[in-house]
């Protein structure tokens, strides 16, 4: 699907104005509509932007960790949860769960100890990462606080790898990427890619940073991918693949664990995504930086639209950029159309008695037939909810607000329908009936 010849317009501005701006080497942009990239937007020299140029995408690479735990914990081998001591027998802050480190709500530092900066420093392996462990690295009690954490994501690889006895980087190429054809999402960089630099702030020259191995702290940070292979990811979390993550599981991913602002609510996390409000919009996604890199990946899952962004050198606002530019794409370009209205078959005999106006409390509900043997129920204004059979005269909701609660048909002694009793609340076919 492509976009308008006046968004693609402002975009170009939007992305030349932010790299001069902003002094980046390079910056290029993807616009992402319907598991397709819409557009992609360019701007610098060094290197000149390509879709299929790899960039070091930073702590994106936390969403495909998050995304193996949730693979794990559906194929029941772990429970969010569980305690990390369940995992890493003998660790000093083995006493917070999965759930926690996913959300940063652990209450763990920042970084891990390191000779220094662990971004900029060859990484040691899982065992090392371990034994450098102290109590002290637990800043806050869990759930008290929000509180990013680099190292709650090195020990959720350290998981993976005692619960699979296979590297990190194995398993989500094996269950991530090849899945998803992102050939080009890679733990090394592979040519064509774009070096990070640092732009010197008095006469603008470029220094080339280290390209390292971050070895344990890999899960929190190591990856390199391009435009054209984060779209694919930016599609996936808009609408996943259920052979790799079932997609109520990624609409769990999706809920909040921790509030980042606690004034405006304008972010928070979720399982591994990050989530910012845009006005009446909520976006998942994640920001990311490596020593000479920036990157952004944001989705709006309604409207399967997402950007990804890039640029070459560390402290660009890519987040600012990026979220400027789906900003712009939603509000000028509307999702697209419905399919048009066909005509239904008529509803099986279950659905069919139950159609019609009902009342609680003086207010009209309609139930209608939706499809299949789904029976959908309406109040003017409100989101509809939507059931589908159990058993005889019982049902289930499945969306609205009464997702997951049971919906029992009360019938009259001749066995005509009488109410609709749903989690207690009574449906009469009687306007008067209040109780």
């Amino acid at each position: 699907m492509t976009l308008l010849p006046e968004t693609t317009r402002l975009i170009d501005v939007l992305v030349a104005d932010a790299q001069a701006a902003g002094r980046a080497p390079s910056v290029v942009v993807g616009v992402v509509r319907d598991g397709t990239v819409a557009y992609i937007a360019g701007a610098g020299e060094h290197p000149a932007p390509a879709a299929g140029t790899q960039y070091r995408i930073g702590s994106i690479s936390k969403t495909l960790t998050a995304v193996l735990i949730m693979q794990l914990r559906d194929e029941g081998r772990l429970a969010l949860d569980d305690l990390l001591y369940r995992h890493l027998p003998g660790t000093p802050v083995g006493g917070v769960t999965l759930r926690q480190l996913l959300g940063h709500a652990a209450g763990l530092q920042r970084e891990p100890d390191s000779a220094g900066w662990w971004e900029r420093t060859t990484g040691t392996d899982v065992d090392t990462l371990l034994a450098g462990l102290t109590p002290d690295k637990l800043a806050f009690p869990p759930h008290r606080r929000y509180h990013y954490s680099n190292l709650a994501y090195g020990l959720l690889g350290a998981v993976l790898e005692r619960v699979t006895g296979k590297p990190w980087i194995e398993l989500v190429t094996d269950r991530v990427l090849a899945p998803l054809s992102m050939l080009r999402t890679t733990y090394h960089p592979h040519e064509p890619f774009a070096p990070g630099y640092v732009v010197h702030p008095l006469h603008g020259t470029l220094l080339e940073e280290p390209r390292t191995d971050t070895g344990a702290m890999a899960p929190a940070g190591q990856l390199w991918s391009t435009v054209t292979d984060l779209a694919k990811w930016a599609a996936f979390l808009a609408d996943p693949v259920p052979e790799v993550l079932a997609p109520d599981t990624l609409t769990e991913m999706s809920a909040p664990v921790a509030i980042g602002d606690l004034e405006s609510w304008s972010g928070g996390h979720g399982l591994g995504l990050e989530l910012y409000r845009r006005g009446d919009r909520v976006l998942v996604g994640h920001g990311g930086s490596m020593p000479g890199y920036v990157a952004l990946l944001a989705v709006h899952r309604r409207s399967r639209t997402g950007v990804v962004a890039y640029a070459n050198t560390y402290g660009f606002p890519i987040g600012s950029l990026g979220l400027a530019v789906l900003d712009e794409v939603l509000t000028r370009e509307p999702a697209p159309a419905a399919p048009a209205w066909q005509p239904a078959g008529p509803p099986g005999p279950a659905v069919a008695e139950l159609c019609g106006r009902w009342w609680w409390m003086g207010i009209p509900h309609d139930a209608t037939a939706g499809a299949g043997e789904e029976l959908v129920i309406t109040r003017l204004g409100r989101e509809p909810w939507r059931f589908v059979p159990e058993g005889p005269d019982r049902w289930r909701g499945h969306a609205g607000l009464n997702d997951g609660e049971t919906l029992l048909v009360r019938r009259d002694p001749a066995g005509g329908v009488e109410a609709l009793d749903i989690a207690t609340f009574v449906f009469s076919r009687d306007p008067d009936h209040l109780a």
